[in-house]
């Protein structure tokens, strides 16, 4: 096997320890956070870090990157409390995809690809259309990461938006139902398919 150490990794070009190291923690979820701005435009980014932090009550968390630079959606969830989580499918992924580049706060990434906006429920912030799984939050708080500058966001669930057929008889959504894609490293993504499920594992 190949082997890098700690000073081999610090040693490495920035792009390839980038690829490398978002590469390492394995298959992760695609997220499209949808928000709005102060003027009103909807605003939307894909993340890679969202994360279940528990059920009772329903509690999710994304990181977000260090505020050197602007920050649009961290900004918008600051200002509006709320945001919404939409799984991206195997057709949205090049729009999605370019959601990531660093357009002006008043440029909508709607305007600038296929995605569309929707409001549902009078939630206050959009959802993406079209989009099998969507996730209404309301923020909670913030945790800075004093290791490297980035900040850990939690939101409590408010609203949960599913397509029937991904819904199995004991709560658990099967997503490859849905192609819903992850993301493995930065910029690839993948469509996995459910292996198998087990029963509660316990020590007997």
């Amino acid at each position: 096997m190949l082997n890098f150490n700690h000073e081999d990794i610090m040693k490495m070009s920035k792009i390839f320890r980038l690829n490398l190291i978002n590469s390492l923690t394995g298959y992760k979820s695609a997220n499209l956070i949808a928000t709005k701005t102060d003027e009103k435009i909807n605003n939307v980014a894909i993340f890679s870090s969202v994360t279940h932090l528990g059920s009772k009550p329903p509690l999710i968390g994304f990181i977000t990157r260090p505020t050197t630079v602007p920050r649009n959606t961290y900004e918008n969830i600051l200002n509006h409390k709320y945001f919404t989580l939409n799984q991206i499918t195997k057709t949205q992924i090049k729009s999605a995809h370019k959601t990531s580049a660093k357009f002006p706060k008043k440029i909508s990434e709607f305007d600038k690809t296929d995605l569309d906006y929707e409001f549902k429920n009078n939630f206050q912030a959009p959802f993406v259309k079209n989009s099998p799984i969507q996730v209404g939050c309301k923020f909670l708080n913030k945790y800075d990461i004093k290791e490297n500058g980035t900040i850990l966001i939690v939101g409590e669930i408010k609203l949960v938006l599913i397509k029937d057929e991904l819904l199995l008889e004991d709560g658990m959504l099967q997503l490859d139902k849905g192609n819903i894609v992850s993301i493995n490293g930065l910029d690839g993504y993948a469509l996995p398919k459910l292996i198998k499920r087990f029963l509660y594992a316990r020590p007997d």
